[in-house]
């Protein structure tokens, strides 16, 4: 049968016709059709040569034998023994001569700001600035020191933790209003008196009735000036920076049912070279001593 072609293109028709509009059997690009070839070509050999199709418990490795998980594994030995140089340092020094060393510090900086994202930033914050119950690590009021060694020691044996050498596991602030010790007008009163510590009381009557309590009943751990004991962890009063919000109402809540907040300690969990880049980490963050 003859060909029939298009009068106005002059193309050869499929023969395929809907209500008078017929089909073109336009052929495909040439530069089209030898890419598409190519990439035949192209995958046939990959097939071959790389790990591709999966069996019932492996895989084909392919001729050349390149496994991603083997590259990624030689990148990360080679990342590690880049490290173990400073590593090793870090094992052999202490923490001042850590701090004293630029790249040393540089290096021990770097490792801790990861270490921290990873294991801290949950609780203190990416940034470090703390919340409700967890500590602000960039400012300077530090329950139980801020300079190099104790910010170690406290990552190390944590806070009543589950630790021999914790920071003091029975120290923790009583609940005086559950305890029956302090009624709550008595707790008001301290509450106020606490407040006009940092000048912000309003009712200097009850401050003044609090002040006695005070000294009564607080004073053995806050100090009689209510400066706080770093040695169990006694927070200073006398400022505007409170774990708990220093409100009237959260301080007395605090009074009445007392806290004793607790953070792991990071021994066993972590090694000791990235225990002393967290403390320089924490240490350099603004509020270490």
């Amino acid at each position: 049968m003859a060909k029939k072609h298009d009068a106005a293109t002059e193309v050869e028709t499929t023969g395929h016709e809907w209500d008078g509009i017929e089909e073109l059997n336009k052929p495909l690009p040439k530069w089209w059709l030898w890419t598409f070839y190519a990439t035949i070509v192209w995958a046939i050999g990959y097939w071959l040569l790389m790990p591709a199709w999966p069996l019932v418990s492996t895989y084909t490795k392919g001729l050349l034998g390149y496994s991603q998980r083997a590259a990624v594994q030689q990148q990360l030995d080679a990342a590690r023994a880049a490290k173990a140089v400073y590593r090793e340092k870090i094992a052999a020094s202490d923490l001042a001569a850590i701090n004293n060393d630029p790249e040393l510090l540089n290096f021990a900086l770097a490792g801790g700001e990861a270490a921290f994202g990873d294991n801290c930033a949950p609780c203190h914050g990416r940034g470090a600035q703390g919340g409700f119950g967890y500590p602000n690590l960039r400012d300077d009021s530090w329950l139980w020191g801020g300079t190099l060694d104790a910010i170690h020691q406290t990552i190390t044996h944590g806070i009543r933790a589950n630790d021999p050498q914790t920071r003091s596991p029975g120290a923790q602030m009583p609940a005086f209003g559950k305890m029956g010790v302090l009624n709550e007008g008595q707790i008001g009163d301290v509450a106020e008196y606490v407040l006009s510590l940092s000048g912000r009381a309003d009712d200097h009557g009850a401050a003044d009735r609090g002040a006695k309590i005070f000294t009564s009943t607080c004073a053995p751990c806050h100090g009689p000036d209510g400066k706080g004991n770093q040695k169990i962890g006694a927070p200073d009063l006398t400022d505007e920076l409170w774990l708990y919000a220093g409100d009237k109402a959260t301080i007395m809540a605090t009074i009445r049912g007392g806290r004793g907040g607790v953070m792991p300690a990071w021994a066993g969990r972590l090694d000791p070279e990235t225990i002393k880049e967290l403390a320089i980490y924490v240490h350099s963050l603004g509020g270490g001593q």
